[in-house]
């Protein structure tokens, strides 16, 4: 029987402009649906696990249409919750060369901001769960919001088992200072902390001296003092950030570092040239997870999560579907391209 993670957070719609078009120039979008944590339990499934999600969406067509596009994949979506008013949209214009990628966030008052606890079963979602994982932007929502991730987070401690969250600070949803606020509480219940330089500093308060993301420049022992901190603040087991060498918006390094209380680890450098790179840490945490999950020992958990997040990039839309070969094969060194016939 495979193993069961339920992840938690928001789904949803993206309206995407065709190609690399601009939103002034575009009559008409392409739509998706895509969220932090529902693309973390699509990963998942896709690599054979039982992927719970759990969430809260209006009782309408456009509700379930989002429900329907991640069932497709596999996806468990029993407690769901349905209610509230809307579902959130985002608006992506995707970037090239030096131009950068914009988005536009149409999500207040989304039905998964309006939520109470009372509205799932722990109990049941959790039933035969080895793993919990949700981030940190399902807290920016609302206070309801962040009430019921910490609540699940205690629920899911409280049964024993293992907890992860995906920092990912965006700062269109709320301020460094409420941020690091609720984080700080949050983390007191995660054993596995995820996330980028960025969100290290901004919601919890380390930085990593002497880097520098807009000039492409990356100092590896500055991180090594980040993770040892945070691990003597929050007891974490695992630390993992992901490591991006911004060249341009087409051309990104792409790597991670990995720290469990004893020994740092960093990973195999992808040079990735980018046709989405929305959802790429959703990639690496999905990849990172499976790997421990499933017995792997932290180095190739990490080359794991690293592999299935570069070829996140060459695929389009919120969600990774590459493939357990596809991700083994480049691991083992065959990121040649070459038709596979």
């Amino acid at each position: 029987m495979p193993q069961k993670v339920v992840t938690l957070g928001e789904i949803m719609m993206r309206l995407s402009t065709p190609g690399f078009e601009r939103f002034v120039q575009n009559n008409h979008f392409d739509v998706t649906y895509g969220g932090g944590e529902a693309n973390v339990a699509v990963a998942l499934a896709n690599y054979g696990l039982d992927g719970v999600f759990v969430t809260k969406v209006p009782d309408n067509a456009l509700g379930q249409a989002a429900i329907n596009h991640i069932r497709r994949f596999g996806v468990d979506t029993r407690f769901i919750a349905r209610g509230g008013n809307r579902l959130g949209i985002y608006f992506l214009e995707t970037g090239a060369s030096m131009r950068a990628s914009q988005v536009i966030y149409d999500r207040a008052g989304a039905s998964i901001a309006d939520v109470a606890i009372s509205e799932f079963d722990f109990d049941k979602i959790f039933n035969g769960a080895s793993w919990f994982h949700t981030t940190g932007i399902t807290p920016a929502l609302s206070d309801k919001a962040a009430a019921l991730t910490e609540a699940a987070l205690q629920a899911a401690k409280a049964r024993g088992i293992t907890t992860s969250i995906d920092l990912n600070y965006r700062k269109k949803l709320w301020s460094k200072e409420k941020a690091r606020e609720v984080m700080t509480r949050l983390c007191r219940y995660v054993d596995v902390c995820i996330g980028n330089e960025e969100d290290a500093d901004t919601m919890l308060g380390f930085k990593a001296e002497g880097t520098d993301i807009t000039k492409g420049e990356l100092n590896l022992e500055g991180y090594k003092n980040v993770f040892e901190q945070m691990k003597e603040k929050f007891g974490f087991k695992y630390i993992a950030s992901t490591l991006r060498e911004s060249h341009s918006a087409s051309d990104n390094g792409w790597s991670a570092l990995v720290y469990n209380g004893n020994e740092f680890y960093h990973t195999k450098q992808y040079e990735v040239r980018i046709v989405d790179r929305v959802g790429s840490g959703d990639s690496f945490a999905s990849g990172f997870i499976y790997g421990l999950v499933t017995g792997l020992p932290m180095q190739e958990a990490a080359e794991f999560g690293v592999a299935a997040s570069a070829l996140k990039h060459t695929i389009p839309g919120d969600l990774n579907h590459a493939t357990l070969q596809e991700v083994r094969e480049l691991m083992k060194g065959d990121g040649s391209g070459r038709v596979q016939r």
